[in-house]
């Protein structure tokens, strides 16, 4: 697939799955690694925390509240789905086994910028951190809202083996 094809399918993403999908596929590509069997969780979290995987575990955290309010905010799908590849593709590396922090955000510019180009919204998160671009974020409510943790069905398929 070209950058092109890359681009127009980050923008036609529907859900947290088409996303990820794609963060595999760029993974794969990049580092020709994989894994499958994780889950997405929606929970509030204070807004400088964008998600977290706890290692060991096959599950990703996603602040549900940032996301609520850059919604609320008005960004574009665009915008949001750029901000959703950002985070996941922060997480899944993590997932894979990459423990330091300043190691898998080189990496997730390694992988953007490989997958859109340099010029590409997802690119400059990665290099510059969604917050920057997204100054809406730090208007999420620094209180948690505690709402319940959502399980997100369908997250990932498992057709295939467990590590790769």
């Amino acid at each position: 697939m070209s950058k092109t094809d890359y681009v127009a399918e980050l923008e036609n993403c529907k859900d947290f799955a088409d996303v990820f999908k794609l963060v595999k596929k760029s993974v794969k590509k990049v580092f020709g690694r994989s894994r499958v069997g994780l889950m997405l969780y929606l929970s509030d979290l204070p807004p400088q925390v964008g998600a977290y995987h706890v290692v060991g575990s096959n599950g990703i955290v996603l602040n549900r509240a940032v996301l609520d309010t850059l919604t609320a905010a008005g960004k574009s799908k665009k915008e949001v789905n750029c901000y959703l590849y950002s985070i996941l593709l922060h997480e899944y590396l993590h997932s894979l086994g990459h423990t330091e922090e300043q190691e898998v955000r080189r990496l997730v510019y390694k992988v953007t910028k490989e997958t859109f180009g340099e010029e590409h919204l997802a690119t400059q998160m990665a290099l510059r951190g969604p917050w920057r671009l997204l100054p809406e974020i730090m208007n999420t409510p620094r209180i948690p809202i505690n709402r319940t943790v959502e399980i997100i069905r369908d997250f990932e398929s498992l057709d295939q083996p467990y590590i790769s």
